[in-house]
């Protein structure tokens, strides 16, 4: 967890902001940009509305000594019911277009971008290779921080390099995906770096096949999956391809287990459901007993699959077990 900034250091930034011309918010909610719909208030929100207002951010966060988060589509993110004292960033303002070269097999998607809309646009363009990411409910720039996948296949399969603007440099820059550090749901990208666009290499495919294996991709999710408020799987398989998280869970009995408004899901077992009670910290209590039995039982400390904001590291809670 990270140490508060003073708040005139983040009035700053706030007053900065403003005189740049850019739209700034304080104190603005982050559980509706969440698919858990739970958690605090960003203190200092921005949406910046073009590449030059997004420098603009760059260069006055990079004089200040304040935190940064930058939010996606929120499906992977518990926020602390405290909030997040810092500046949030979202791109949703203008990092949303697509280009496809259909000759070349080349895709080049803002960070913003809607992975399924990107699989339904890319089949429906005659390339194939990224029919996976229709069940993805995220951000292409979301699934490059955690190399995001599913179906055997993952974002790292694809993708060529992308474009970035470092938050605490000031300037932007180009990175080749091979210099990202990508791994089973992990990159290694900071928080001060914001993935402004994405390259994709496809191949050619067929529409109606790709059309097809996205319509068994849903139906597979729909039925194995549950819906309402969550984020995904919350632990990283600790075995690829091999021993997943929910199995290990799901041997222990765990479904259904409760902490406040948070649930292990029925349906699947890496899953924790919230309800219309639930906070921040219901969850994460229950990410930490679920850990902590997994880990005395069988001896895989599970990772965190979801982004933890204003938490304790999971790592040091885990042998404390449910703190109500």
């Amino acid at each position: 967890m990270t140490t508060r900034p003073s708040a005139s250091a983040v009035d700053a930034v706030a007053a900065h902001l403003t005189t740049a011309g850019l739209v700034v918010g304080r104190d603005v909610p982050l559980a509706p940009l969440t698919t858990y719909r739970i958690g605090g208030s960003a203190s200092v929100f921005v949406r910046p509305r073009s590449a030059a207002e997004l420098h603009t951010v760059a260069t006055v966060v990079a004089g200040h000594d304040v935190p940064v988060l930058v939010v996606g589509r929120g499906s992977n993110l518990l926020v602390a019911d405290d909030g997040f004292d810092g500046v949030a960033v979202s791109l949703v303002e203008y990092a949303e277009d697509i280009s496809i070269d259909a000759e070349h097999h080349r895709v080049t998607a803002g960070a913003a971008v809607f992975l399924p809309v990107l699989a339904r646009r890319t089949a429906a363009a005659g390339l194939t290779g990224f029919e996976w990411a229709v069940g993805v409910p995220g951000s292409i720039g979301g699934a490059v921080r955690m190399n995001a996948g599913g179906h055997g296949s993952d974002i790292a399969r694809s993708l060529v390099d992308v474009g970035v603007v470092d938050l605490r440099a000031g300037r932007s820059y180009r990175l080749a995906a091979a210099d990202l550090g990508l791994r089973f749901r992990h990159s290694d990208l900071r928080d001060h770096q914001v993935v402004t666009e994405s390259v994709l290499q496809l191949a050619p495919g067929d529409p109606a096949a790709s059309e097809a294996e996205i319509a068994d991709i849903v139906r597979w999710r729909r039925e194995h999956q549950p819906g309402g408020h969550n984020c995904g799987s919350v632990f990283v398989n600790p075995v690829p391809g091999e021993l997943s998280a929910g199995e290990l869970i799901d041997r222990l009995g765990l479904r259904g287990l409760r902490v406040g408004g948070a649930s292990v899901s029925d349906k699947h077992a890496n899953f924790i459901q919230a309800d219309d009670r639930a906070t921040a910290h219901d969850v994460y209590a229950l990410m930490v007993e679920v850990r902590r039995r997994v880990a005395e039982a069988t001896g895989f400390a599970l990772r965190s699959e979801v982004r933890l904001v204003g938490f304790p590291d999971l790592d040091a809670e885990a042998a404390t077990g449910v703190h109500q």
